[in-house]
């Protein structure tokens, strides 16, 4: 992972230099979707849209189970047939995912209330890959270049005396150079689901990330219903058919029960105080205040480890939630994970693949080990595209809303590469909201 300052830096620089206009006008079309008073959203089956691969087929009757059990209407079911391989292309994204999901979409949302979440199923591609560069975004490239490549003759045609200038054109240069290299390394790959949350947005830019208006930041700012226009997304996914049954199962139990176990949130520092912090310091601290949430919350032990490793083998029974880091794709078998646990882990790529077998990445072995829900990016995100764990777990452990709203609340870009696994309407916690009206929340024997 590289500095989130420098990340954001380099990309408010990108957005300021190559995407002007666009930008601001994607940005404020998606802040005008927002309605003015703040609601509670309270996500309902008929409100999910399901998209199925007909090219696997484990992924219509997983689909089919998982709307039974949730009384999801058949109507709410998309057959696609689009490779079965983790990885697309943007190409074959657009015009076999994309494409029919906003036409449904289009169609469905003008005949009745729209759907507000798409739920990805075993067998939909996981990635969409970098592609080659368009046309406008090798005009902006070039352009970039020029002005470097001019800077550098104006170095050279300065006298030793003339030092303010040499620095005032060398700070420029430095500043496009990084944008040159920023621009080439960002790419347009992006997780399918993170892209599918912008599906009915046209013509925003595909190079590196878009903030998403859904966002609640961790100081606090209330959040705003969601109108039309901006996504909810979830995946019913895993290493095999069996498990996602078995997450969906496990679910359904542990939110009829309500979740028991213990918490266990491994930062790697002493909580740092109050002070403004930056890097990786943030979201350690995050780490510490998620800890303490559960704590206050009383609903189970919380466990903070702040050594500098990691939880070590067989120390972590009756695991419930889990938050911790930096361990890169190699999982630590610390957890002996009870039903419907939740948790996730800060690292580079832990959501790169659900099925090669080879691979030791969190998100694949959480599930198999028997994790209910996780998250986690297909590629490097950078430290501050992960949710806050303070912010997702403080709206999970609340009861009021799903799974999947949790996420979206917590989730701070779109057009980028983290994914949410799991069912979408879970709640663990609902019985502290008092929760009993709404029937989808009551599993099916």
């Amino acid at each position: 992972m590289v500095s989130p300052e420098f990340a954001k830096w380099s990309l408010q620089r990108i957005a300021n230099a190559v995407f002007p206009a666009v930008l601001l006008f994607v940005i404020a079309g998606i802040g005008s979707v927002l309605l003015s008073v703040q609601a509670c959203w309270s996500l309902e089956p008929t409100e999910i849209l399901m998209v199925t691969n007909d090219n696997a087929p484990d992924s219509l009757p997983l689909a089919r189970y998982y709307m039974g059990k949730r009384g999801i209407p058949e109507e709410n079911l998309l057959q696609l047939s689009v490779t079965d391989h983790e990885q697309c292309s943007r190409e074959e994204y657009e015009k076999k995912i994309a494409r029919p999901i906003r036409k449904y979409l289009t169609e469905r949302n003008y005949l009745g209330p729209p759907l507000r979440c798409i739920v990805t199923v075993y067998g939909v591609p996981l990635t969409i890959t970098n592609t080659d560069l368009s046309l406008n975004e090798k005009a902006a490239l070039t352009d970039m270049q020029g002005k470097a490549h001019l800077l550098n003759l104006q170095l050279q045609s300065l006298k030793e005396d003339e030092k303010g200038k040499r620095k005032a054109i060398q700070n420029e240069l430095d500043r496009i150079n990084n944008q040159i290299n920023f621009f080439k390394k960002m790419g347009n790959g992006a997780a399918v689901d993170s892209e599918l949350a912008l599906v009915l947005q046209k013509g925003y830019p595909l190079i590196g990330w878009l903030p998403n208006p859904l966002y609640r930041d961790y100081d606090g700012t209330p959040f705003q219903k969601l109108a039309d226009g901006i996504l909810m997304t979830c995946r019913l996914d895993g290493p095999s058919a069996k498990i996602v049954r078995r997450m969906i199962d496990d679910s359904l139990t542990a939110e009829k029960k309500g979740l028991i176990g213990k918490a266990y949130f491994d930062a790697r520092w002493p909580y740092p105080g109050d002070k403004p912090l930056t890097d990786y310091a943030i979201y350690d601290r995050s780490i510490h205040r998620a800890a303490d949430q559960v704590k206050k919350s009383g609903l189970m032990p919380a466990i903070l480890d702040e050594k500098p490793t990691l939880f070590q083998p067989g120390e972590c029974p009756d695991a419930a939630l889990y938050c911790g880091w930096y361990s890169l794709s190699k999982y630590v078998d610390a957890f002996q994970w009870v039903p419907g646990a939740v948790g996730y882990h800060i690292a580079s790529g832990e959501c790169v693949t659900l099925k090669d077998p080879r691979s030791r990445a969190w998100c694949k072995v959480m599930l198999e080990k028997g994790v209910a829900a996780t998250l986690g990016p297909v590629g490097e995100p950078y430290v501050e595209a992960f949710p806050l764990p303070e912010l997702f777990f403080s709206l999970l452990l609340e009861g009021k809303l799903t799974l999947a709203e949790c996420f979206a609340r917590s989730n701070p870009y779109l057009s980028w590469k983290i994914v949410l696994i799991g069912d979408p309407l879970y709640k663990p916690f609902k019985h502290r909201a008092g929760d009993s009206h709404n029937q989808h929340q009551t599993p099916k024997e």
